[in-house]
């Protein structure tokens, strides 16, 4: 079956039934054009050539040496890509696809760089917010593409349905922590393998169960994406971890991401450092 995709509509859309049973089923819901060119333009804008974002990224690196850099924050803020993270097509349609209030977990830069940027075992979200204090997998992530994502770019895989599955086991896969290989095996076997090849603009949503992985960057197109998880605000952490308590989170119209009078501004974001970031992982 083809990976199933639906068009976003600026001013008419709305979470059918068709798209809310498409994540219930398949653990994903694909939205193409989610950000226009000019919202697209404007996120771009704020984070390229960024030298906080430079500061705090840092890398994870494939049993290949090869390596992908990403950049964390823990709160929305008030600038653009807060605006990103806080707008009703954004968090309005994670609340109603996980049916209930939802707050911001965290957002993250994705650099995948070309003919450098390393691959992602398979894994789950969950996976690792188990560990978090996190009891109910009422989780998700918004992964937004920058750049056009394709197999030769290291776009994202996914098992889909594969969420159905409930968490699986998670340890040492290599040189990062990815879920049980063998698990992982079975389940490919019966849960289709989808590559989500992606326009600058489009949105995959997919449940903190979703098994996914991505492969490393061999061609000479950069790989970067924006990815902002939520939090089910009924399943508030039990532990104190890297990633905050429920914290109310103030919706914002689609409008504000153009609107925004701030591009970038750090204030209240939490920024996470890499050994802080290693800390807490290896507290958990």
């Amino acid at each position: 079956m083809p990976l199933k995709d639906y068009v976003f509509e600026q001013d008419t859309f709305t979470v059918t039934d068709d798209m809310q049973a498409c994540f219930n089923d398949n653990g994903y819901l694909l939205l193409r054009g989610l950000l226009s060119n000019s919202e697209l333009n404007r996120v771009k804008e704020v984070v390229e050539d960024n030298s906080v974002i430079d500061k705090f990224a840092y890398g994870n690196k494939d049993d290949k040496n090869r390596e992908s850099r990403l950049c964390l924050w823990n709160h929305p803020g008030n600038d653009v890509t807060g605006m990103v993270a806080r707008c009703s097509k954004v968090a309005g349609t994670c609340a109603k696809l996980l049916s209930g209030e939802v707050y911001h977990y965290h957002t993250k830069l994705m650099m995948k760089e070309a003919k450098t940027g390393g691959s992602f075992v398979w894994h789950q979200d969950y996976g690792y917010w188990y560990r978090n204090g996190c009891l109910f997998p009422d989780m998700m992530t918004v992964f937004i593409a920058l750049d056009k994502c394709t197999r030769e770019n290291g776009c994202l895989q996914i098992l889909s349905g594969s969420h159905l599955c409930g968490r699986v086991d998670h340890g040492i896969v290599g040189r990062q922590i990815g879920a049980d290989v063998d698990r992982v095996s079975e389940i490919s076997k019966v849960c289709e393998q989808l590559y989500v090849e992606l326009n600058p603009g489009d949105a995959l949503y997919f449940h903190g169960n979703m098994l996914h992985t991505s492969s490393a960057n061999t061609s000479s197109m950069r790989r970067w994406a924006l990815l902002c998880a939520y939090n089910k605000a009924s399943n508030n952490p039990v532990k104190e971890h890297l990633h905050p308590y429920y914290t109310p989170l103030t919706q914002v119209p689609n409008t504000a991401i153009l609107e925004c009078p701030i591009p970038w501004d750090t204030t209240g974001k939490d920024l996470v450092t890499k050994d802080r970031r290693e800390r807490f992982v290896m507290a958990s």
